[in-house]
């Protein structure tokens, strides 16, 4: 590290994990997590969540293709939708002709 920028960018990159790992602690105070080592030692949170629970079969932590039956995430899901169709996002779900 001979100037300063790359100082700076170095403790940057510190600072984010520092910050990232923070609130993951937090978080898992706040839902007084089942694993209390994340809490003692709160570096295993720096690339993983603390919600997470390792499972892949889990309903909520695993791939969705995998445990959901539909088998299409969220955003193909809208891809995949039908453009032809006009709908109003904001709407309460009638078509445009039937507002009240």
């Amino acid at each position: 590290m001979s100037n300063d920028l790359a100082k700076f960018i170095n403790s940057k990159r510190r600072h984010k994990t520092d910050v990232a790992i923070s609130r993951q602690v937090k978080i898992a105070q706040s839902h007084n997590t089942f694993n209390q080592t994340n809490i003692k030692q709160p570096h295993r949170l720096a690339k993983r969540h603390a919600m997470d629970c390792g499972n892949p079969g889990c309903f909520l932590c695993g791939n969705p293709r995998k445990t959901h039956k539909d088998r299409l995430t969220q955003q193909e899901k809208r891809l995949f939708q039908d453009l032809e169709k006009t709908s109003d996002r904001h709407s309460n779900g009638l078509p445009k002709d039937q507002d009240e």
